[in-house]
């Protein structure tokens, strides 16, 4: 492959002066088809100028975009929270991944509207220009679900921490951004850098969250159909698809979708305490008497209960699920199935159903922080992490005492 398969158009502005977004716009030529990949910024006015640009002149045979269904429904339908089904989420233990994809919309978002421009309105141009030219448009990333939990499942404990605390905080961060620092985040040696270093600190997240991508794109890229393809996507990504497409061999799309198994060694926790627990419980019966084994027992529920009924006051919750808090708790934390947060918040979506501008309004309401206990979404998450949090604390606070006592 020689320099000259790999270049950047000279296009023209109307004015005759080179094309201010060129540098962004990459051309690739490939077994006599071409690949024209439009680098962008998800809150760039300029990016979303370019897109329109580079489509109608290029008239390609397909436009391919960095969006999955999900999140092209999301950006495409503003009313799509009115047909969001909040317990169907809970049962199919989606909650954390919808609060992951709302404080990171929240805080595109913010930044947007300091620049005039909604977050992904470039990828959505793209879809309209396609449209508009009787052009064939294809969604070319996967699914956001699947790499959110391929991120979370191939990351240890500690990164893990780190990852939420970093998304968490960016929730009040001030959005203060110009569209030069913007421009200066999308070049390519600026997003190099910061994708080398969650490289260095957390190599399987950046691998989930970027290198797999670049890889699932590409091959849907090459999949697309005619000899002219342009395709609009992040800056991040490109140089790492333009590898991917030069290279001979083919990703593999069933495996990249496929979702790691659990941690064994969490699941292995999970059997064990409630063994550990019950085995106790009848070794102390065995060897220091029922009313031994009955205290314990007593202090097990307690242990348990009384924390995460608290997690559910804090949170504010409907007073029957206070009362259903302390009433699982004890019998959840003996399950790697079902636990309490997801039980607290199920019956809190059910008693109290968020409204549809409650939906909308969320992404703003999570920068404020009392309003985290007035939007009836936003309390559905407090009465999942509150309530779970301070209930796993007291499981193993359980857990020691009552080994410790078994083994006195």
């Amino acid at each position: 492959m020689s320099d000259a398969d790999l270049e950047t158009p000279k296009a023209e502005t109307d004015a005759g002066s080179p094309d201010e977004g060129d540098k962004d716009v990459h051309r690739l030529k490939l077994g006599g088809r071409e690949f024209i990949l439009v680098g962008t910024a998800h809150i760039s006015k300029k990016s979303t100028e370019l897109v329109r640009r580079v489509i109608e002149t290029e008239k390609p045979d397909t436009v391919c975009v960095e969006l999955d269904q999900r999140r092209y429904e999301t950006i495409s339908r503003p009313n799509q929270w009115e047909h969001l089904n909040l317990l169907e989420v809970i049962k199919k233990k989606q909650l954390p991944t919808l609060v992951v994809q709302l404080v990171l919309a929240s805080y595109q978002k913010r930044m947007g509207e300091k620049l005039g421009v909604l977050p992904g309105t470039e990828l959505l141009e793209a879809t309209k220009v396609a449209q508009e030219n009787d052009i064939p448009f294809e969604l070319c990333d996967r699914d956001v679900g699947i790499t959110l939990k391929r991120a979370w499942r191939n990351t240890g404990f500690f990164k893990r921490m780190w990852l939420l605390s970093s998304v968490f905080a960016s929730v009040f961060e001030p959005a203060e951004v110009s569209e030069e620092q913007l421009q200066e985040i999308k070049d390519q040696d600026a997003l190099s850098e910061m994708l080398k270093e969650i490289g260095e600190f957390a190599p399987s997240m950046k691998g989930a969250l970027i290198d797999e991508r670049d890889a699932y794109m590409a091959e849907k890229i090459r999949a697309a159909k005619g000899d002219k393809v342009v395709a609009v996507v992040g800056a991040g990504h490109v140089s790492g698809m333009i590898e991917r497409l030069k290279a001979e061999s083919e990703a593999d799309l069933e495996k990249l979708e496929e979702l790691p198994p659990p941690s064994h060694f969490w699941r292995n926790v999970g059997i064990a305490i409630p063994l550990a627990i019950i085995g106790s419980l009848v070794y102390i019966g065995r060897t220091k008497g029922f009313d031994e084994a009955m205290s314990n027992l007593w202090f097990w529920v307690l242990v348990n209960s009384i924390p995460t009924a608290l997690g559910a006051c804090l949170a504010l919750a409907h007073p029957l699920v206070i009362l259903a808090a302390f009433v699982v708790a004890p019998f959840t934390s003996l399950t790697p199935v079902v636990g309490a947060g997801m039980v607290t918040a199920f019956l809190q979506a059910w008693l109290k159903p968020p409204r549809v501008y409650e939906f909308e309004k969320a992404g703003e309401d999570l920068t404020k922080f009392t309003h985290w206990w007035t939007n009836r979404l936003l309390r559905v998450f407090l009465t999942f992490f509150l309530p779970g949090l301070l209930g796993a604390i007291a499981t193993y606070v359980g857990v020691a005492k009552i080994l410790n006592s078994a083994a006195g």
